[in-house]
């Protein structure tokens, strides 16, 4: 009798226990895991979800001109390099470059040392939209001009302005003025050929020739550069000249100067046009 009594305790025990299991089990399904309740996500927005780094170019209106020629890069490392050039005006071309950041949404960029221009850009598939200073869409009549569009890369054709005069004269070279035209000497200079980008010029000894391209953003690179081989007292103005055309990857056009750069180093070197 007591065996029983001991063997019915039992079966009452696990029968309580696996009753108390089954109710926790039913609890934990009922459920979702800690770790999707708690998981955050953060939502698709331009920064991260579009490829908005490249070159975008459009022509802005403009109050007192024909409109305002426009691009601005953007790169990866949150750098930007803005041109304008103000067309029916004149040939000058505007050069900003630094940094933006995005707005807390991902969707918007403010330009940092442009105080007195357009800073702020809502960044779209492939577009850039030009916003007010305080960040709103401009509206009107005009606000579908205010849209510059991203470019498929190298622009095919260099602007007019370098190929407008008989050539490009050196005046400064490293930040030090160059000697001109004396007693028969010639100035060291360049030119450019429309015909399959060619450039061609005098170091000062020896003639050269070559290739160039111009690319979106006021990107300028020499290559393919051949140089006779004559001998002169003095080649050392033409060794650096040669030098900064090898180095030299972005120019500023001011009307009748070329000033050819490096990054945001220092100017390599000044050209004055000089007239056919």
């Amino acid at each position: 009798m007591k065996v029983d009594r001991v063997e019915s305790m039992r079966t009452r025990i696990a029968i309580i226990a696996f009753a108390g299991m089954a109710v926790f089990l039913g609890a934990c399904a009922s459920k979702p895991p800690t770790s999707l309740a708690q998981r955050t996500t953060t939502p698709d927005n331009s920064a991260n979800s579009l490829d908005w780094d490249g070159n975008y170019a459009g022509v802005i209106p403009c109050a007192d001109c024909e409109g305002i020629e426009s691009t601005v890069t953007l790169n990866k490392d949150l750098s930007y390099l803005v041109t304008t050039k103000y067309l029916g005006k004149n040939y000058k071309i505007f050069e900003r470059q630094g940094t933006f950041t995005w707005n807390e949404e991902g969707n918007t960029i403010r330009l940092h040392g442009i105080p007195e221009g357009p800073d702020h850009y809502l960044v779209g598939e492939n577009v850039l939209i030009q916003l007010d200073k305080q960040g709103n869409r401009i509206t009107g009549a005009l606000a579908a001009n205010y849209v510059l569009r991203k470019t498929a890369g190298a622009a095919t054709q260099a602007p007019d302005i370098l190929f407008e005069p008989a050539y490009w004269r050196l005046t400064e070279l490293l930040g030090k003025p160059v000697e001109q035209e004396h007693e028969g000497k010639k100035a060291p200079s360049l030119a450019f050929e429309k015909a399959g980008n060619r450039i061609n010029g005098f170091g000062g000894c020896n003639s050269f020739s070559g290739e160039f391209e111009f690319t979106t953003g006021n990107r300028l690179r020499f290559s393919k550069i051949a140089v006779t081989q004559m001998a002169c007292p003095d080649m050392t103005v033409e060794a650096e000249f040669l030098k900064v055309l090898e180095t030299a990857d972005n120019c500023y056009l001011d009307g009748q100067v070329l000033v050819l750069h490096r990054a945001r180093m220092a100017p390599l070197a000044r050209l004055q046009a000089v007239a056919k």
